[in-house]
Order: structure tokens, then sequence, then C-alpha cells
């Protein structure tokens, strides 16, 4: 029998160790983003403290976008300031262009996460650049953070497949992540804007940026357009992804990706996880609970699988 692979050990050994995944919760944002109903900075102050209750540390607060495309994030600076400097928590803004880096900086927000696009049409629509631009301007937001001395974070939205042009070529990724990498982001995601992956695809895709990159972390988005993403976030895992997006409730969409429905919810995520023997820091009842009360606020019931069924008896393991 061939020895294992160091790639291959080394994750089975990581499994063994029952070692942490660290979670980002992007409800705030990315939950938040889609809907028609304006949310107020009261209760987005409130999620982002509830998420903090239930043991999230690193949040997309808002995004610092074009108030006119995106009205839902027009009070972005409000909810920073509403907020305020969190001990212990990295409250992420998400940012397009050089524009935004400058609000979200003068905000105060701890980290910086910039959007490059594996699509040419997609990135045109989205945010005005084709994807050898968003690059460009995703390295530009990484010194912008350096410089302030902030940390940044880089997404490859539609890494998976786009909505206007079909599949996306893997080379075409791992040549954005090579460049992406220089600039010197704390990590790069890998994400399924449209929902249209498949475990195959994550895992193979996560290993090759992986190689590509290491020591630099991998993070995964996935969105459950097509239920295959709460399954796409275990191949990510079992292919080295540290890092892992999820949203309170499975709330979420992108408004500028037809039919692009759904996060991963918060409470699923750590469900299959924590059953799965791998830590995350974060409570999963406490997110049942902050899930529940997401849905008063929304007015309508949320995705989310376990706060329909609730827990199952077990050890928690946080």
């Amino acid at each position: 029998m061939p020895a294992e692979e160091p790639f291959e050990t080394e994750i089975n050994e990581y499994f063994n160790m029952h070692q942490r995944i660290e979670i980002v919760e992007v409800g705030p944002r990315d939950g938040l983003q889609n809907e028609k109903e304006i949310v107020s900075t009261f209760d987005k102050v409130e999620l982002i403290r509830r998420a903090i209750d239930y043991g999230a540390r690193r949040i997309e607060v808002a995004s610092f976008v074009n108030p006119r495309r995106v009205p839902q994030m027009a009070n972005a600076e409000e909810v920073v300031s509403a907020l305020g400097e969190v001990p212990g928590v990295t409250r992420i803004g998400l940012v397009l262009n050089e524009m935004g880096a400058e609000r979200a900086l003068a905000s105060g927000v701890d980290q910086l996460g910039a959007v490059a696009v594996a699509s040419d049409s997609f990135g045109i629509r989205n945010q005005g650049q084709d994807s050898s631009d968003s690059v460009d301007v995703a390295r530009r937001i990484v010194s912008m953070a350096r410089e302030a001395r902030k940390t940044a974070q880089v997404t490859i939205a539609v890494a998976f497949g786009c909505p206007f042009t079909g599949d996306v070529d893997p080379d075409h990724v791992i040549a954005m992540v090579g460049a992406l990498a220089q600039a010197g982001p704390v990590e790069i995601a890998l994400a399924d804007t449209i929902g249209v992956a498949v475990p195959t695809q994550v895992a193979q895709l996560v290993t090759s940026v992986r190689k590509a990159i290491e020591p630099l972390p991998v993070r995964i988005h996935c969105h459950d357009t097509r239920n295959t993403g709460i399954a796409n976030i275990w191949a990510a895992v079992e292919a080295g992804a540290r890092t892992v997006d999820v949203s309170l409730g499975g709330l979420g969409g992108c408004p500028f990706a037809p039919g692009a429905a759904g996060n991963v919810a918060t409470e699923d995520a750590l469900y299959m996880l924590h059953r799965s023997g791998l830590a995350t820091g974060l409570e999963l009842d406490a997110a049942i609970r902050a899930s529940v009360w997401l849905e008063q606020v929304m007015g309508k019931q949320l995705p989310s699988k376990l706060a329909r069924a609730g827990n199952f008896f077990m050890q928690e393991i946080s």
C-alpha cells in the first residue's frame, strides 16, 4: 500500500486532533444586502451583538458600496459607529473599490474585504470591472489597508460558475490567487456566489488554491441555491479550507446574480462541524435562539433547518 501524500497526512492529523474551524459570520452584510425591506441600524447592531454573544469573532458588519445599488447598506457608517470597537472581534467591511475602502477605513472597521471576480461578465455588471481589473483593484485595496495598519482579505466571486457565461476555468482562478497573494492579504476566499458548485469541484479547487498560496489560508463561501452548500463546506474543510463563511438563518443572496438565493445557515454549519468533532468556538444553541429572533425581525421564515428541527442531544463542542 503506497504511503500517504504529505497533504493527506496533514488533513488526517487535523481531523484526528479536532482542531478548530474559524467561522466568519456574514449575516449582517451578505445576509441582509438582498432584502428589500430596510433593516434599521438598531436591528443590524443587535444582530451583530447577538453574533458576538454566540461566539462569532470575525463578522462582516457592512459593505461600503454605492447606496443607490445596494440600499440596504446605505447606513454602513452608522452601523459601525453604533457598534463601536469590540475587543477580540474583527469587524469586516466589504469594499469593491478604492472609494469604498476609504469610507470603510474612515469608519474604523478592523479589516477590509476586497472582491476580485473570476468572470468578466459578472464583474462588469457587479462592480464595473472585468476580471483583470478587479484583481488590480483588490491588490490596491489590500495595500491601502496595510498602509492604514489594518488587515485585508480577498474573496474571489463566482469562482465556480458565472450566471451569464457558465463554468469558470480553474486555471484562471489559480492565476488570480497567485497575483492576489503577492499583495499580502491575510487569506483568500473562494466564493460559490450563485450556488452551482458540487463537492468534487470544491475539493479540487480548494486543494489547488491551497497548494498555490500556502501558507496563506483558504476561506470558503458557499451559497445553498441548489441544495449543495453544506456538502460543499464539508468538501472544502476536508480539502484544507480553515475558515468558513456562514449567515445566521441562511439569509442572503447576491443582488447582481439572478437566482443566487441563500447562504448556508450558521446554525446548520455548526451542527455539521460540531457533530463531526470539529470545534468552532461558537455556541450552537445560542445561534439557534438568535436565528429565531432574526426571523421575527425579518417577518418571515428563514431557510435554516436547525431553527425548525432544533439541536440534537449531544455534548456541545464549541
